[in-house]
């Protein structure tokens, strides 16, 4: 288990309206409110291109409150009007540079944000663990596909705008001088299944008895699995570990990622090996080597795309800030509520949950 998971559960609450009955009024039955009369969805930034109204602003609050709660924060109260800010800004940003995209930017784009949603899917295993923890940020796969096409687009038009383009030997070149980041350490490719000894809600300790009972489901587990049963089967079976058990209960990772004591089982097995049961602040697992990975210097080959486009996103970094702000004073942007208007640019505070209003968008 990396030393990072949280279970994450999120309560969306309705509010309903029930006015009280006026009984000096004739007895006729009211019409019902329309929701858009009581909540009017106002616009508060507008400009050549760009109409922005406050639900969407309101979406992308709720969004990084869920993000935040993922990563075990909670947002300051008395900095929510710097979040709404900055997350204004951003949406600014994103249709000012939507605006100037090309019929070819915008194909790029919806080929680049499926590509990363193939990736991602690639990466966590299946649909259903990225639904999973999509669902724990309070977003579903196609207002991520939205956003992403949406980042691709703003970045392929500064690509465009800016005359970005970073050649292969320019690539080469800093791959040969940064020899230190391109250095794989020592893996292991290995699985596990996971009974937990904490509720998954307040992350307390169960009861002994839970405990007991628990370590003998895993006794009669660890017999199953060396007396040859498929593991992978098994982890979709009786793994607790929501990150994992769709694929079998399997992570590939260097030293330093897992708690330790799951990590020190891990490296000590030989390939196919079983563990003993392992006992994390988790809960109990047992474990199953299927390839150990040596240190390795990745060939150029098999990060060249990656070196470019880090190298992509740094010229444009540079350029950004002098080509955005005329950009924006050509689409003459308004704000309309001033409780939005950035008050000298005041800063987050520190440790915050990303809104990166300060940087073009990024894809990758």
């Amino acid at each position: 288990m990396k030393r990072t998971t949280f279970s994450l559960f999120l309560l969306v609450g309705a509010l309903g309206f029930s006015p009280w009955p006026d009984p000096l009024r004739a007895a006729a039955p009211a019409a019902p409110a329309n929701p858009a009369d009581l909540f009017p969805d106002t616009v508060i930034a507008k400009g050549k291109g760009v109409e922005i109204k406050r639900s969407q602003l309101d979406d992308e609050m709720m969004h990084l409150k869920a993000r935040a709660a993922a990563q075990g924060q909670k947002l300051n109260p008395e900095q929510l009007p710097l979040y709404e800010q900055s997350l204004l800004e951003d949406l600014i940003r994103i249709q000012v540079l939507r605006a100037r995209a090309t019929a070819d930017d915008k194909a790029t784009a919806q080929k680049l944000a499926l590509k990363k949603m193939e990736d991602a899917r690639a990466e966590l295993g299946s649909q259903e663990s990225l639904d999973r923890q999509l669902k724990a940020v309070a977003l579903t796969p196609q207002e991520l596909l939205g956003k992403w096409t949406d980042a691709a687009t703003a970045e392929t038009v500064l690509k465009r705008e800016l005359k970005v383009n970073v050649t292969d030997p320019e690539v080469k070149k800093f791959y040969d001088d940064n020899p230190s980041k391109f250095e794989q350490p020592e893996m292991v490719r290995a699985s596990h299944i996971l009974l937990m000894t904490i509720d998954p809600k307040t992350k307390a300790e169960v009861s002994k008895e839970v405990k007991d009972a628990k370590h003998k489901q895993m006794e009669d587990i660890l017999k199953r699995a060396r007396a040859g049963e498929d593991f992978a089967k098994l982890a979709k079976e009786f793994s607790e570990d929501p990150g994992s058990k769709d694929n079998g209960g399997e992570y590939k990772f260097p030293r330093g990622q897992m708690v330790p004591e799951f990590e020190a089982a891990a490296f000590s097995l030989k390939t196919n090996q079983i563990s003993d049961i392992v006992t994390t602040q988790y809960g109990y697992h047992i474990i199953k080597l299927s390839e150990k990975i040596p240190a390795v210097k990745i060939e150029l080959a098999k990060v060249a795309d990656r070196v470019k486009q880090s190298l992509e996103q740094q010229e444009i970094q540079k350029q950004f800030p002098a080509y955005y702000a005329k950009v924006k004073q050509g689409a003459d942007v308004q704000i309309l509520d001033d409780k939005l208007k950035p008050k000298d640019n005041p800063a987050l505070p520190a440790g915050h949950p990303p809104v990166g209003s300060n940087a073009p968008p990024r894809t990758k």
